[in-house]
């Protein structure tokens, strides 16, 4: 197993999430409450659960007991150190500035985890990287029309 897949599956997870949420809730009526509360029921709640079907999936895969524990701590800690530098972005930068930092650190570190996961597999790193980032920005861009869509539909029924 690589070391790699102790953090792969919670950074992942926490950038992409984070990242749709930011963006999403960025023109809400109250964007920096909205996003810190978001991120903060995903650093425990969300990530407490995603760790839990992690557990619940390498148990049912017949694991060693110690590996399953090993992952779902990895998990959760990654998971919530990676969402606790966007919720201190957002929390001490203005929203603006907040929201292209997020961007830049969020797809920087799934360019990083990418490179040395293809790396270890021996896959072009370039491609997977291309392909990751391509996802990252497809979800950032439906958050981004479907918050808009949201605030549209609401505003119209007020």
């Amino acid at each position: 197993m690589s070391h790699l897949t102790r953090f792969s599956f919670g950074a992942t997870s926490a950038i992409i999430t984070c990242l749709a949420f930011i963006i999403g809730l960025a023109k809400s009526p109250n964007p920096k409450f909205a996003i810190i509360g978001s991120l903060l029921v995903i650093a425990i709640a969300d990530n407490i659960s995603d760790s839990l079907g992690i557990h619940i999936y390498q148990e049912s895969d017949l694991k060693k007991s110690d590996v399953v524990r090993k992952s779902t701590l990895f998990n959760f800690i990654t998971r919530f150190f990676v969402i606790l530098v966007f919720i201190l972005f957002i929390l001490f930068l203005p929203l603006t500035i907040a929201s292209v930092l997020s961007i830049i650190w969020g797809l920087s570190l799934l360019i990083v985890l990418t490179y040395y996961i293809a790396c270890e597999q021996k896959v072009n790193p370039y491609k997977a990287i291309l392909e990751h980032i391509a996802i990252a920005v497809v979800v950032i861009i439906i958050s981004d029309y479907l918050s808009q869509w949201i605030l549209t539909f609401i505003s119209t029924m007020a």
